[in-house]
């Protein structure tokens, strides 16, 4: 992924008003990501635990989903699977719902998936980050096919809140 600027990420919010997005947390340490190694950028609002946000380059052109996530509860010590990456995780993975933009977020709809908590699914496929034994179900394919499956599952993500 290419290194986005903080007023790129703002500009690239689909699913959000535009003084949302002028308002909401972006993360200060932009230049130190990893973006070498990043699918997409995700982060978690810090004063709002339960608000977070990813940001996608896509056909060309950025573009930043705003989530709520499902509080913590006594179901998140299973085992559950990411939907975005496949690692699974005990406790680690949050149920991520996105306001459907335009019209029909207006209306109260919105779109869910399960998604790494930490939104670290780009280094948990690159192993750069571990999420413990079991994590990685044995594959086949190569780190290229897993990083293109994982840029797919998570363009059909952003298709179904923009569509």
């Amino acid at each position: 992924m290419k290194p986005l600027t903080e007023q790129e990420i703002r500009a690239a919010f689909v699913n959000c008003t535009k003084g949302e997005a002028k308002r909401l947390a972006v993360p200060r340490d932009l230049a130190d990501r990893p973006w070498e190694d990043l699918d997409y950028l995700g982060w978690r609002d810090p004063q709002a635990p339960d608000r977070a946000y990813l940001a996608v380059e896509l056909d060309g052109r950025p573009k930043a989903l705003a989530l709520r996530s499902s509080t913590s509860g006594s179901w998140q010590a299973r085992r559950s699977m990411c939907t975005m990456c496949l690692t699974t995780h005990s406790g680690g993975v949050s149920l991520m719902v996105a306001p459907k933009a335009g019209r029909a977020g207006q209306q109260g709809n919105s779109v869910g998936a399960y998604i790494c908590s930490d939104l670290a699914c780009s280094l948990y496929v690159r192993g750069k980050r571990e999420a413990g034994v079991g994590a990685r179900l044995p594959e086949t394919i190569t780190l290229e096919e897993k990083i293109g499956r994982t840029v797919a599952n998570l363009a059909a993500f952003v298709a179904k809140v923009t569509g």
